[in-house]
């Protein structure tokens, strides 16, 4: 089996392609991404147990037939996904991500290839103490530039999918936790784990302290993406994926287990986000999924690994 796995070297990306030779055998895995973040580290080091190549490659500009065709699944990662940047720079996350994204539809189209597609809790807005796949439209309320691009992404997707062209699965993940060779730290738990790590204090928005949101062991996150490979779920349909819905309270709470001084800095918000609700990942366990990372597993990676450093922060 071939797989594709666009912006391999990233957060999610650096780990999944580590992970997926552990469920399948005889993997072939082909890593695009356009390094623009100069992650080329997340490519040392790789497992013996699968054919790896490595493509330098713009998704929105170059040819994709040489490397699409004779594949058999696309696992699109590749992305902008700061939401606060995102209101600065609108356009730019909509030029990327939506055109991206389209052009990944195309090639699929074309070589009948199976799509994965990663999309964002952050799409939700409600005023409801549960939200699911099922809810109302009134309940989709994208909070931030990169979430309504994410979501005008899946009606793309979804649209492909009924006109029969690509075969689908679309995933709304949580806020992202826990550690990867190509990890970033502008999630919310990441940076806190590097704020406290470094005697910073964690920066935290001032409505959002008590505000529950849903997050995501990135362990969960390659496993549930395995999964639908295995159980062949590319059924046009959504799924949430939350190993946790946690207040910010409960994740600084669970950072100073690890921490025994942290500093809080109250700051200005630039997403007005008043909700307070729990996201579902209810519909993917009904599917055989077991979430099996912890949100406090993933703190505790990544703060041992700024221990391992520590004599190297001043």
């Amino acid at each position: 089996m071939k797989i594709i796995v666009t912006g391999a070297l990233g957060h999610i990306g650096s780990k999944l392609i580590r992970d997926l030779p552990l469920n399948f055998q005889d993997l072939e895995i082909l890593m695009l991404d356009n390094f623009t973040t100069q992650r080329y580290t997340s490519l040392f080091n790789l497992p013996n147990s699968a054919k790896y190549s490595f493509h330098q490659i713009d998704i929105i500009k170059d040819s994709l037939d040489e490397i699409f065709k004779d594949t058999d699944i696309v696992v699109h990662l590749a992305a902008l996904t700061e939401a606060s940047t995102s209101i600065e720079k609108p356009e730019e996350y909509e030029r990327v991500n939506y055109n991206a994204t389209r052009n990944i539809l195309e090639v699929c189209k074309k070589y009948s290839l199976k799509l994965i597609h990663l999309s964002t809790t952050s799409i939700y807005g409600t005023k409801k103490k549960i939200v699911d796949e099922n809810c109302d439209e009134e309940d989709i309320k994208p909070q931030s530039p990169y979430a309504l691009t994410k979501f005008k992404e899946e009606k793309l997707v979804q649209e492909y999918f009924e006109k029969g062209f690509v075969k689908t699965k679309t995933l709304r993940l949580g806020s992202i936790c826990g550690i990867s060779p190509g990890m970033r730290f502008h999630a919310a738990i990441s940076k806190f784990c590097y704020q406290a790590s470094t005697g910073r204090a964690l920066s935290v928005w001032k409505t959002a302290i008590n505000q529950k949101r849903p997050y995501l062991n990135i362990n969960d996150a390659t496993g549930a993406i395995s999964f639908i490979i295995e159980k062949n779920l590319f059924d046009g349909g959504v799924y949430n994926l939350v190993t946790s819905n946690s207040s910010v309270q409960e994740i600084i709470d669970l950072i100073k287990k690890k921490i025994n001084k942290v500093k809080i800095e109250i700051v200005d918000n630039k997403i007005m986000n008043d909700f307070s609700y729990d996201v579902s990942a209810q519909k993917i366990k009904d599917e055989g999924f077991k979430f099996t990372g912890t949100i406090e597993q993933g703190i505790n990676d990544t703060i041992d690994l700024f221990n391992s450093l520590k004599d190297n922060f001043k």
